[in-house]
């Protein structure tokens, strides 16, 4: 017994389809696609991101020594808060501190100590890379209670992860962000006494081994 064979969809089901769009962007909510048409006489403009992996791969063919130029966020603040002398006075009296930050070319994570004023507690972090002409907030998650001896309060440590896009990674990019800490329908704000917390992109050089660039192959 032969098998119907199954028709095609119609004209218009084919345009229906063909007339949906997908979307696709980073964790910034930025395109990942970004259309530009050149001039004969423009030269179109190269990421440095992507020209130091082009001159790294150069260099391994011609058998030069492989130098990286790394780079790295600076605060401009202590980067373990908590050590400073008026730390506990600071959480007292703002109900919101931060921690420290820890910085590295995956992301800047860091900890923010909050006041145990009530089981729900809501901790997010405001950041831009545009001097606030535009931003982006992250949501802290919690990791620990502390518990003080004495008068001191009890607080809570929460932790959050800060993603660099690559594009940003380049010499006198600043960082600024500041915290927000949410509980019994009240917001408590940490902003480095209105000054926000400020972090500027440098960049380090680093001599690779001789020994050690067969292996870099595979990160350029």
């Amino acid at each position: 017994m032969r098998k119907r064979s199954k028709s095609f969809s119609s004209s218009s089901d084919w345009k229906t389809r063909r007339g949906s769009q997908v979307r696709f962007v980073d964790s910034l909510g930025l395109e990942l696609e970004n259309v530009k048409f050149f001039k004969a006489s423009e030269d179109p403009t190269v990421p440095l991101h992507v020209i130091s992996r082009l001159l790294a791969s150069s260099e391994l063919a011609y058998g030069k020594n492989l130098e990286l130029s790394l780079p790295y966020f600076q605060p401009f603040f202590p980067e373990n808060m908590a050590t400073q002398p008026d730390f506990v006075q600071r959480l007292s009296r703002q109900h919101v501190c931060l921690e420290q930050v820890q910085c590295s070319e995956l992301g800047i994570v860091g900890t923010v100590q909050v006041l145990n004023l009530a089981f729900e507690k809501d901790v997010t972090v405001r950041y831009s890379f545009t001097d606030w002409n535009s931003s982006a907030d992250c949501k802290a998650c919690w990791v620990y209670t502390v518990h003080r001896n004495g008068a001191e309060p009890e607080s809570d440590v929460f932790r959050f992860r800060l993603p660099v896009p690559p594009f940003n990674l380049k010499p006198g990019a600043t960082l600024q962000f500041a915290i927000c800490f949410q509980a019994l329908g009240v917001e408590y704000w940490d902003n480095n006494d209105g000054h926000n917390y400020k972090l500027t992109c440098h960049t380090y050089k680093l001599t690779v081994p001789k020994e050690c660039e067969d292996s870099m192959v595979h990160f350029t």
